[in-house]
């Protein structure tokens, strides 16, 4: 079965046909709100809102061990990643939809691996390439079924938050080779990994990050919201598309 998190901008999913919603607890704790079970074109899809009802829950407090555990259990074997980010390249404009394909990980003092604690073994996986391979594909014969443009390929930087970036931060992630800076890739893509599922991200540009484009002296918080707005359309039209061709 398919899953869906959906991050700033992707609360729910309108062209999801709603069967029941279920509150699922974990050794981990609660993920960060209930399970929303359904199906689009008739095949069945399970929805978290990765920020919680209401986008409550900040990215550094977002409980990813609960919530990917919370999909493993309903016997979810793919997820799809949703995810607003700011842009550091000018080709990727607001609005612009990316399938990264690699990640540099800021940030800190999140539970990053299900393998720790008393008793637990030292497990290592391999984290080469963080997105599937053969869901990436998927989506983006999805993407081009919709008729819909996305760039294929980037690097996401995963900063801390929840504040955003200053520009001389920006400067640092464009020299270190990022194309992309969001708040939530990390630890979501390792400990996908660590539970043996396929995972990509469909990015969303939201701004241009600090510094950069018409964010040169600040960010506007007002412009982000219209763009998601839109966006996140394209990014529903792809997921029909991917559900009905799984």
């Amino acid at each position: 079965m398919l899953a869906i998190i959906g991050g700033s901008g992707l609360s729910g999913l309108a062209n999801l046909e709603v069967s029941h919603r279920q509150v699922v607890r974990t050794p981990y704790g609660e993920p960060s709100g209930p399970l929303t079970f359904g199906h689009i074109g008739g095949h069945p899809v399970v929805f978290l809102a990765r920020h919680g009802h209401g986008h409550t829950i900040a990215p550094h407090e977002v409980n990813y061990c609960a919530n990917l555990w919370a999909l493993k259990e309903q016997k979810v074997s793919v997820v799809v990643s949703v995810a607003s980010v700011g842009s550091i390249r000018p080709e990727h404009g607001p609005g612009a939809v990316v399938l990264p394909d690699q990640i540099i990980d800021y940030t800190w003092g999140r539970r990053s691996t299900f393998f720790e604690g008393p008793g637990a073994s030292v497990t290592h996986i391999d984290f080469t390439e963080p997105y599937s391979a053969t869901l990436r594909a998927r989506i983006l014969a999805a993407a081009t079924s919709a008729g819909e443009p996305v760039h294929d390929g980037g690097v996401y930087a995963v900063t801390q938050g929840p504040r955003l970036e200053t520009a001389a931060e920006i400067n640092r992630l464009d020299k270190d080779g990022a194309d992309l800076v969001g708040m939530t890739a990390m630890p979501e893509a390792a400990l996908a990994r660590e539970l043996d599922l396929d995972y990509a991200t469909i990015a969303v540009v939201a701004n241009y990050a600090a510094g950069r484009g018409d964010s040169a002296h600040g960010v506007s918080m007002s412009k982000i919201e219209a763009v998601l707005g839109e966006a996140m359309g394209k990014v529903r039209r792809i997921i029909e598309k991917l559900v009905v061709a799984s």
